[in-house]
């Protein structure tokens, strides 16, 4: 199959669901800086959330760069990604809304690690599919920062049930992880740089 059209869909999907998302802020109600003030959870949670989205684009499109040959299975995997990303316009919504309560944190801390998990399924069934995904493979290793990200996302969704403290340490988590990753990942760029096929610009 060719990549073209599940990249094409991918990428309007992300689009539609940061559109979501800025669709979701209302302007305060009066005209003076403490009213701007009074919605500060909800700008902070539109800002991560549109850094989290912002991140698996950027990744989706590296990814996409190694893949010689789509099937079906990686159509249902990649499905997964988007279900879980499209979940993103919710749980910023509640977080923002409830000023971080503990079970709106915990809900956005879940879909975050579903997110990574699908993100993981998609790369495993992107290598299996076909001999020459290999550069998947070569540029994937151990992926050491993935793992560090899923441990982060479980204690952010346990630590709102320790409290104010537990909430504050979940949102500390979740954004440095989002911050962990807002550099792109070179991996990939190295391996196609080796292979002599696409450049790092593309």
């Amino acid at each position: 199959m060719n990549k073209s059209r599940m990249e094409a869909f991918s990428d309007g999907v992300l689009a539609i669901i940061i559109t979501i998302m800025v669709l979701e802020l209302r302007t305060p109600e009066g005209h003076e800086w403490r009213e701007l003030a009074r919605i500060w959870p909800v700008l902070l949670s539109y800002v991560i959330s549109f850094l989290y989205v912002g991140i698996y684009w950027n990744n989706h499109h590296h990814l996409m760069l190694t893949v010689h040959r789509v099937s079906g299975g990686i159509l249902w995997a990649n499905l997964h990604l988007l279900f879980w990303l499209s979940l993103f316009p919710f749980v910023t919504g509640w977080a923002g809304e409830s000023h971080f309560a503990a079970v709106p944190m915990t809900c956005y801390g879940f879909v975050a690690l579903m997110c990574a998990v699908a993100y993981t399924i998609l790369v495993r069934t992107i290598i299996r599919a076909a001999v020459s995904n290999h550069l998947l493979a070569d540029a994937t290793g151990r992926d050491l920062k993935g793992n560090v990200s899923i441990v982060g996302y479980l204690v952010a969704i346990v630590a709102p049930f320790f409290g104010h403290t537990g909430v504050i340490v979940s949102g500390l988590l979740l954004t440095a992880v989002a911050l962990m990753w807002l550099i792109p990942d070179r991996r990939i760029e190295r391996v196609l740089a080796q292979e002599g096929g696409v450049s790092a610009e593309q």
